[in-house]
């Protein structure tokens, strides 16, 4: 490796815990996740193992009370977790970031009762979640899924099939969005679901671009029966829980996004260091200098833009048009990034000898996730100039 190769990300942290935490995560990262990473997405496999060890390390439930074995670390530590994992291998960033996404219905709406009752288990009892919003008919027009909730006596029978499902049929629990009421958003009731409940069942994993080791899979559910104990909120309240989730996971794949983006300019600055042409290195060339700069300042300003966000959201201020940008931003320059990381390497970028084509691939994903890219322009655009006219 050469002298000149990317330190750790200089980070602004809250406490002295904070800073420990960062240090346990990277220790981890180096010594668990990245040595295996290109690898195991290469056979496509799921490093169960990996969250096991992050649940018996206190790093499955941060953002949450300590009561119920969270962490009670604010959003603006949380993410930067979450950047470091993203940074070693994206399906563990991501996979932690779903995770806290589906704990995110009992941990705001749930009764005391089922926060005691479910929230240990979850935070740090080994379990893994999903969250089940989209569906093979409903994807950005999340308010007109068609998965039905019918009252059964002192219970539910749920009936329909989740789509593009991260940890869909491999998850302990699901936090489920169904129909219990009338058409659009009004009539959508929240449930958390078993992953053994009779009925329900997973498809085969999608065979994807990138991010082959985690997961996605239509959820099915087939006559699953759940008690009335085991719904989130009031009924009729799931859409706005669901969204209300969406403005921190949006933030989640921000900090993601700038994880992989920081792995693919270390990779690249790295290479650039090291590879000699015409008598000395090749980022000694302007050409070269200038991407570097470029993609550099790019992440950074990433970087400041979601922990703004989170900053605002730690101290209970409106965040959810900055969540939109940041996820906008931060995906956006994942994707130019890790392209350009590919164009710094020449033709060994393009090879899989080399992490930077499979960094690329993974982004590409980040920009449709938990709404796409044009969704968050509408959003931003709805902030500054109201709903649109019907």
């Amino acid at each position: 490796m050469s002298d000149s190769a990317p330190q750790p990300v200089e980070r602004q942290l809250p406490t002295d815990e904070a800073r420990e935490l960062i240090s346990l995560v990277r220790d981890i990262a180096q010594r668990e996740i990245a040595p295996k990473a290109a690898e195991e997405e290469d056979a496509g496999h799921f490093p169960r193992e990996v969250f096991t060890l992050l649940s018996n390390s206190g790093l499955l439930g941060l953002p949450y009370d300590s009561e119920y074995g969270g962490g009670d670390q604010p959003y603006e530590v949380y993410l930067q977790v979450l950047e470091e994992l993203a940074a070693a291998r994206l399906t563990v960033g991501l996979g932690v970031s779903v995770h806290t996404l589906a704990c995110y219905g009992i941990a705001a709406y749930g009764t005391k009762q089922q926060q005691v009752e479910h929230l240990p288990a979850m935070l740090g009892g080994g379990l893994l979640g999903a969250y089940c919003l989209s569906e093979p008919a409903s994807g950005s027009d999340a308010a007109s899924l068609r998965t039905k909730a019918v009252r059964d006596g002192d219970g539910w029978v749920i009936t329909g099939t989740k789509a593009w499902i991260t940890h869909g049929g491999i998850a302990d629990f699901y936090t489920v969005m169904a129909r219990t009421g009338e058409d659009g958003s009004r009539g959508i009731t929240a449930f958390l679901v078993p992953g053994d409940a009779e009925g329900l069942s997973g498809a085969a994993p999608e065979k994807k671009m990138g991010m082959k080791g985690s997961p996605t899979a239509q959820v099915h559910l087939d006559g699953v029966r759940v008690g009335d104990d085991r719904r989130i909120g009031e009924e009729g309240q799931g859409f706005a829980i669901a969204l209300s989730a969406l403005d921190s996971g949006r933030l989640g794949i921000a900090a993601c996004a700038i994880g992989l983006a920081q792995a693919a300019l270390d990779e690249a600055v790295r290479y650039a260091t090291e590879r000699r042409q015409f008598g000395r290195p090749i980022s000694d060339f302007q050409g070269l200098r200038f991407m570097l700069a470029d993609m550099a300042t790019q992440i950074e300003a990433g970087r400041a833009l979601y922990l703004t966000a989170a900053r605002l959201r730690d101290a209970g201020r409106p965040f959810a048009k900055q969540a939109a940008m940041a996820k906008l931003h931060c995906t956006d320059t994942a994707m130019k990034v890790t392209t350009d990381a590919v164009q710094i390497l020449g033709g060994y970028g393009y090879t899989a000898d080399f992490p930077a084509e499979r960094y690329m691939r993974e982004a590409k994903v980040l920009q449709i996730v938990e709404g796409t890219n044009q969704i968050q322009r509408m959003v931003i655009a709805r902030h500054l100039a109201g709903p649109e006219a019907r």
